[in-house]
């Protein structure tokens, strides 16, 4: 499936999102955010068990286009001037819908940072599930340089994420993260030989979509939870979960693979 800055592809359990908009360095205006949402509710007619996003040519993504042609950045400038917050926040609702949707998908989600993810783009990268890094991609939070802040979701993953301190120095600086560093951060899981971030991705995928797709997903949910919630609620939703992944019988494919000493094959749910 093909939309205006966006594309989608499936094969077997796996899907990838690839921000197609290279002239622009991958950056969302209006179609774009539109393409995104309606990709977004492709996959989710259809689930894979791993969802990968990558980007175009040199970028993962440059986040927002300032570009004055971008009817959004119109009508913020407009909004501005009179200082009239409800187009601003009209304006924002929709990023973050559109945004939060893609990220809430009920599967892993994998980043492959193929080039520069800056601003939104860096955002949209720390609220995957797992990112994945080329030796020569760059990561920043580069809002402050333009007056602005992380507007995404970003600001408050990335503070979850790393703490608070680690999080002040990365956003109020706007400097730029190598791999080697983001890596040492714990801001990417995996650095990948140069030019391989998706197969890197691909790799972690495929042991990913091997698993109990029931599993997969529930233990997820736990995972997201965590930082919502305190430990004694996050630790009765796991065990919540637990007992429902348990009656699915999902546990029976892997248990009798195990003890016939076989690879297990999952079904998908049903």
């Amino acid at each position: 499936m093909t939309e205006y800055g966006v594309e989608y592809s499936r094969e077997g359990h796996l899907g990838t999102v690839t921000l197609n908009r290279s002239e622009r360095h991958n950056t969302f205006n209006v179609r774009m955010f539109e393409s995104l949402e309606k990709i977004t509710a492709e996959v989710r007619k259809n689930l894979p068990r791993v969802l990968m996003i990558t980007g175009a040519g040199k970028a993962f993504s440059a986040g927002f286009d300032v570009n004055p042609d971008n009817p959004y950045v119109d009508k913020l400038a407009k909004a501005i001037e009179a200082r009239d917050e409800k187009p601003v926040v009209d304006c924002m609702k929709e990023f973050r819908r559109i945004i939060d949707g893609f990220v809430n998908l009920p599967i892993p989600i994998i980043a492959a940072l193929n080039g520069m993810a800056y601003g939104g783009g860096a955002e949209l990268a720390v609220r995957c599930d797992i990112r994945v890094m080329d030796p020569d991609a760059v990561i920043c939070f580069s809002e402050v340089k333009l007056g602005l802040m992380p507007d995404w979701g970003g600001g408050a993953t990335l503070a979850r994420l790393l703490g608070p301190a680690k999080a002040a120095d990365i956003i109020l600086t706007a400097r730029k993260i190598g791999a080697i560093e983001a890596e040492k951060l714990g801001l990417v899981n995996r650095i990948s030989p140069p030019g391989r971030v998706l197969d890197e991705a691909k790799s972690m995928a495929d042991m990913i979509a091997e698993n109990g797709p029931r599993s997969v997903q529930y233990a997820l949910e736990v995972i997201r939870k965590s930082t919502g919630l305190t430990l004694e609620d996050n630790l009765a939703f796991e065990f919540e979960r637990a007992i429902s992944l348990i009656a699915s019988g999902e546990c029976f494919h892997g248990i009798t693979a195990f003890l016939m000493k076989k690879k297990p094959v999952f079904p998908d749910p049903v």
